[in-house]
């Protein structure tokens, strides 16, 4: 298997043996060690080539004629411009064009999305999930089959037990006037799991930074990731004979295609996702990714600033109109809570360095944005997965990610440590991650709001974390059984830095 590229931090193929378990982005028992901070790689490209960037003015009107006229002269193009939040998206091959815009009046923020040229030229293969073999179908189909209820792949989903899901689904599948959009690398909604529950209105293309409403604009090319297919089912693979079951089998769920084909979510994507769920009805985001090239902005830098300014009004925006935004916490077993982190891989798209950065002042985006929902990922034992970051405050709630069978073991039926999921092409398999945590809670979120469809994302988040279960500390933390502690959690048992609010509760989301 190909190890994950460091830009795909939410999700991981993680083999069941130990043998393999170096194939995580990190491994418990070897925490980053702090290394003096480099130089930011530069933000511009060469002469000739094109980049990407926001530019944020005052929201609620189109741009001046001034921020207009000084784009224009400091050879920029206005690809789109997100009047409602001032975000303008602009491509130049002025390598001094955001120094030249930020010194105009009425421009607050503007920065580079990337440092790799209009297109991304980078290809690296994100490590392919397990697919379940012939076999491996018709034995859970036939245990399955003993199971009144059960679509054909449940007994290998040790996941809905955890979180309920199956008490859950004998109450309710939730609503179908409610939709979950999977901001992603795009979903294949002719899967048979997935197309009974698709929402081909609210779905879209946003990888240029502006909506492209082509029929299937949404769907993955076969050389794209299976990232966000994977976790579409897991939302809401419906109830429905085939395949397995979603967490929220009944209610709809639309694909907002982020991820360009090379795999890079950048902000001007970001935006435009979160905008078109917000204009759409949306009702649940889910995000398993991190904004690239910077796995943290730092609002000391210009360029990043202006990053974390555009995809915070966007979210903003998307919560105002109605949705509840959902996160992914991420794999590097980091605590977000720490006084410096050691990021070797920012930026992706061309050559990265280890920086030191204090995670309180450098954001994971949309991850540590205000009033996003940050997912941490547990294992089949009901443990911190050994991958998921942590951190007292930052973690809101968490739900079953997956972890190596070596570690967390589920119980029989079900054979694998990891998350099943649909994938492409009418398939189904395995992969583990905080991205995979995530649409769990997405999931739930779903559920509740189709139990009180009149609740704001305030009431929706409120009750998500007043009917999570409450999950103590584990103290110590030697995930691996090497007899070195691999993380430590801080909090009491209602909310601490492993498990938040404690484990994503579906029943309860039904019946409260």
């Amino acid at each position: 298997m190909t190890a994950p590229h460091p830009r795909h931090r939410r999700a991981l193929a993680i083999p069941a043996g130990l043998a393999v378990a170096a194939s995580l982005a990190f491994l418990p028992g070897t925490p980053a060690t702090a290394a003096p901070a480099v130089e930011s790689a530069p933000s511009a490209a060469t002469d000739g080539t094109s980049l990407s960037y926001v530019v944020n003015v005052s929201p609620g009107h189109r741009p001046s004629a001034t921020v207009r006229r000084a784009i224009a002269k400091a050879g920029g193009t206005i690809v789109t411009s997100y009047d409602r939040i001032g975000v303008i998206v602009v491509h130049s091959a002025n390598p001094d064009f955001a120094k030249s815009v930020r010194k105009v009046r009425g421009v607050q923020s503007a920065g580079a999305t990337r440092t790799a040229p209009l297109p991304s030229a980078a290809t690296t293969d994100t490590g392919a999930p397990q697919v379940l073999s012939g076999a491996e179908l018709a034995a859970a189909e036939a245990t399955s089959a003993k199971a009144e209820g059960q679509d054909p792949l449940e007994s290998l989903q040790w996941d809905l037990p955890a979180i309920k899901a199956d008490k859950a689904h004998e109450k309710s599948l939730g609503s179908e006037k409610v939709t979950v959009a999977v901001l992603d690398t795009g979903v294949d909604d002719t899967h048979p799991d997935i197309a009974p529950n698709f929402d081909r209105a609210a779905s879209v293309n946003c990888v240029a930074g502006k909506p492209d409403t082509t029929d299937g604009a949404w769907r993955p090319s076969a050389s794209e990731s299976p990232h966000g297919t994977h976790v579409a089912g897991e939302i809401a693979a419906a109830k429905n004979g085939i395949g397995m079951t979603g967490v929220a089998p009944g209610v709809k769920v639309s694909g907002i295609k982020v991820g360009n084909p090379d795999g890079f979510f950048y902000t001007e994507a970001v935006v435009c996702g979160f905008m078109w769920a917000a204009e759409h009805g949306v009702d649940v985001t889910n995000n398993s990714y991190y904004t690239d090239p910077w796995y943290f902005n730092c609002k000391d830098d210009p360029d990043q600033k202006a990053l974390v300014e555009a995809v915070t009004r966007a979210t903003r925006y998307a919560e105002k109109k109605g949705a509840v935004n959902v996160a992914a916490a991420g794999n590097e077993n980091y605590d977000l809570t720490s006084d410096e982190i050691t990021d070797p891989s920012s930026p992706n798209d061309t050559t990265p360095g280890d920086r030191t950065v204090d995670p309180s002042k450098c954001l994971d985006i949309p991850t540590q944005l205000p009033g996003v929902v940050t997912v941490a990922a547990t294992g089949a034992k009901g443990l911190k997965s050994s991958f998921s970051n942590y951190g007292r405050g930052v973690i809101d709630i968490a739900a079953p990610g997956g972890d190596s069978t070596a570690y967390q073991t589920p119980e029989p039926p079900a054979t694998s440590g990891l998350i099943l999921g649909t994938l492409p092409g009418g398939k189904w398999g395995y992969m583990a991650g905080t991205s995979m945590a995530s649409p769990h809670v997405a999931g739930v979120a779903a559920l509740i709001k189709s139990t009180h469809p009149h609740a704001s994302p305030a009431m929706v988040k409120a009750l998500l974390y007043a009917e999570a279960d409450s999950t103590a500390c584990t103290k110590p933390y030697d995930i691996d059984g090497d007899g070195k502690v691999d993380a430590v959690c801080e909090g009491p048992k209602n909310r601490n830095g492993f498990y938040g609010w404690g484990m994503a509760d579906a029943l309860d989301a039904v019946t409260w």
